[in-house]
């Protein structure tokens, strides 16, 4: 059985728990095993090569190297996927650039702040089996993530701002030997819930655990 670590905490505004919620729900009724957690310490009190994917939603806040390495060695050398959402992983941990390394990518502005409506476009130079079968762009008012991005992320999707730029939304890498997803939608639960977005980023999470095949049908 696929098994999931999901830590959730930090800035209340990300709504953390209600997304946290919303993952283990999904995960859940996909046949997961999910353990959920509030606490960073979560990543040095279990084994974490025990889990197939873990699951952070926590933005901002502190680190400690204790808590962080734990995650890293597990990514990196032992294969376990890590994948979330918004400013719930690539924006927590502000400091911890290797935190920002395995991630692919860190958040540094949303002109427009909340309620910029925009459109999220599939790349179709990468089908991918977490983007199949979406046909066409998903419209969203939200926070539109400006984001500093590692070039070695594989882009499934993407947003164009309101001065041209195009910039990743959706994406995969790997770091070390783990998969990595991350989907830069959910600065609320609402964002996410709708069921074309939030199975998208179910199949993100599962596809980082190893537990989606590569190859859409």
């Amino acid at each position: 059985m696929t098994k999931a670590l999901i830590v959730w905490g930090g800035w209340d505004g990300h709504e953390p728990e209600g997304v946290a919620n919303l993952l283990h729900g999904s995960l859940t009724a996909r046949g997961v095993d999910v353990t959920v957690s509030d606490t960073l310490d979560a990543f040095k009190t279990h084994d974490l090569t025990q889990f197939d994917v873990i699951v952070p939603v926590w933005t901002m806040g502190q680190i400690e190297k204790e808590q962080l390495e734990p995650v890293l060695k597990a990514v990196k050398e032992h294969g376990v996927g890590i994948a979330g959402v918004h400013g719930g992983m690539c924006d927590a941990f502000r400091t911890a650039t290797e935190w920002q390394y395995m991630c692919g990518g860190q958040w540094v502005a949303h002109p427009g702040n909340d309620g910029v409506e925009y459109t999220v476009e599939m790349n179709p130079d990468e089908p991918s089996p977490i983007t199949a079968g979406i046909s066409g762009p998903l419209n969203i008012k939200s926070e539109q993530y400006y984001m500093h991005v590692d070039p070695a992320i594989r882009v499934l999707a993407t947003t164009i701002f309101s001065d041209g730029t195009v910039m990743p939304v959706v994406w995969t890498k790997m770091y070390g030997k783990g998969r990595v997803f991350y989907c830069s939608l959910g600065h609320h639960v609402d964002v996410i819930e709708p069921p074309e977005i939030l199975d998208m980023i179910t199949r993100g999470l599962l596809w980082a655990a190893g537990a989606l095949v590569e190859e859409p049908a």
